[in-house]
């Protein structure tokens, strides 16, 4: 790679890292703002660099989607998962199933497509993006149960799209109808896929957190290595054995990320910052990778296809999907415009390419003309929806200022801020005045964007941000009780009426 390649590959990446900032105000997801600076660096417009290796990014969009799906399943709180767990794996697994057919017939008639090719291309585009929903969700919040529905779908329906996206490759490979055998052996091997994928998450973050409990290191760097070498090593392990790396990946960030282990806060912004980095470049490899030109050719089948998966195909997944789950109309309508399309379908666009079934690009252009119109409409319109549903909450004021600890050793010790509203009891309190554990302290306070060292007599005012250091139960109990006496719950029978005690004995 030459100086001025690199040259030009950082000021891109600079320009997309403030255009996206710019269009987060008017909810442009940053996958559109990168690929369009692509589009215009590339050699149709600018041509500042020439883009036409469908292998070669593809093998690096893979890669890279490894540490985009840790850390989905890293953010994924368990809690949420527990309480909205039914709808968000049907969304995940049959409603990605019922978007491919159900596009596969429409496009099939309406664009004369044969129906192989019609599935393959439901297939590519069924899945949903995480970094564009939470990227949305955390800027215009929603209703919780609807958010957090959102999320997990986004986050875990990529592994189903590319099984369905490459079963169907395989059928164009084949050129032919599998025989009953070869369904069957489809079905063994998904089953494995799917179990293998999570059997081998399931070992792979027990050691994982294992590694990280035992790897004493004053070097906080030596981390952030180990995070790669584990989450390379499980990926690896179960391609090996025909198990599915994308489903391993997921469900090992799932697990570390809702367990206590060694340097778990400072390794989560690494998490993150690899995943927004590993987006950036795939979405700027894509947009480079298409010919603007070769847009004029598809708008008209891309317009038909974007209608027929946001006006049809995915209203009819999520209302089909959330019938036995208590959500109301507007919930299913907001669910239904949510379902943003991302990196993973463009991602995808580029296997029938690389194996010679899409030689003229027609499919990778189809599909890129829709994830852009996708992330153009869609972004751009859901929080107005969410307000016209009466969907949408105040968004939470987050102090500009960060204190956390970073512990290279066990410890059960957390810092956690939360943001005093008006009302609360917390509210003209002096500090020496609350209901503390002997081990909590308040560590610092945010005030109209500054510092506060605090006092034994500040006083708490409305809109502070207060940060604790303690344990996260007792913070939790705290936070609940406005900082006033908590009461205790006795575990024995003392004071309990005599007939309470008559049926103990």
């Amino acid at each position: 790679m030459t100086s001025s390649l690199i040259l030009i590959f950082g000021i891109l990446i600079l320009i997309g890292t403030f255009a996206s900032k710019i269009g987060n105000r008017f909810g442009v997801p940053v996958l559109l703002v990168f690929l369009g600076i692509g589009m215009v660096a590339g050699s149709d417009i600018l041509g500042f660099v020439s883009l036409d290796n469908y292998v070669f990014t593809r093998d690096l969009a893979n890669l890279a989607l490894i540490f985009i799906l840790f850390d989905s399943g890293f953010s994924t709180k368990r809690e949420n998962l527990k309480k909205y767990a039914g709808a968000a794996l049907s969304l995940a697994t049959l409603g990605v199933i019922l978007t491919a057919i159900s596009i596969g017939i429409l496009i099939y008639f309406l664009l004369d497509i044969p129906w192989v090719n019609a599935f393959l291309i439901g297939s590519i585009i069924s899945s949903t993006d995480a970094a564009a929903v939470m990227t949305i969700m955390r800027e215009r919040p929603v209703k919780n149960h609807v958010s957090a529905t959102l999320e997990i779908e986004s986050a875990a329906n990529d592994p189903m799209a590319i099984l369905l996206t490459t079963f169907m490759i395989n059928i164009l490979l084949l050129k032919g109808m599998p025989s009953s055998s070869e369904y069957v052996l489809f079905v063994v091997q998904l089953v494995w896929q799917f179990a293998g994928g999570i059997l081998i998450a399931r070992i792979g973050s027990w050691v994982g957190i294992k590694l990280f409990n035992k790897f004493k290191s004053a070097n906080q760097s030596m981390y952030y290595v180990l995070y790669i070498g584990v989450v390379l090593t499980i990926f690896g392990v179960a391609d090996l054995v025909k198990a599915n790396g994308t489903i391993a990946v997921f469900f090992t960030g799932y697990t570390m990320g809702n367990s206590k282990f060694v340097f778990k806060r400072g390794l989560s912004h690494f998490i993150s910052g690899i995943s927004t980095f590993a987006n950036m470049i795939v979405f700027l490899l894509l947009g480079l990778l298409v010919f603007p030109k070769s847009m004029v050719k598809v708008w008209s089948s891309g317009l038909i296809l974007s209608a027929v998966l946001m006006f049809a195909a995915r209203p009819l997944a999520v209302f089909l999907c959330t019938l036995p789950f208590k959500f109301s109309i507007k919930d299913k309508l907001f669910i239904s415009w949510g379902g943003l399309k991302g990196a993973v379908p463009i991602i995808l666009a580029t296997y029938p390419v690389a194996v010679g079934l899409d030689k003229d690009g027609l499919i990778f252009n189809i599909v890129f003309f829709v994830v852009s119109l996708s992330c153009l409409l869609q972004g751009t319109t859901l929080s107005a929806l969410a307000k016209l549903l009466k969907l949408s909450v105040p968004p939470q004021v987050h102090s500009p200022y960060s204190i956390e600890l970073f512990a290279l050793d066990k410890t059960e010790i957390e810092i956690i801020d939360t943001q005093i509203h008006e009302g609360s009891p917390f509210v003209g309190k002096k500090l020496m005045d609350l209901f503390l554990p002997e081990d909590m302290v308040i560590s610092s306070i945010m005030r109209e964007g500054k510092i506060i060292s605090p006092r034994g007599n500040t006083v708490i005012h409305n809109n502070d941000i207060v940060f604790f250091m303690g344990h996260r139960d007792e913070i939790e109990q705290v936070i609940a009780h406005g900082g006033g006496e908590i009461p205790v719950v006795k575990n024995d029978i003392e004071g309990a009426d005599k007939e309470s005690i008559e049926k103990i004995v």
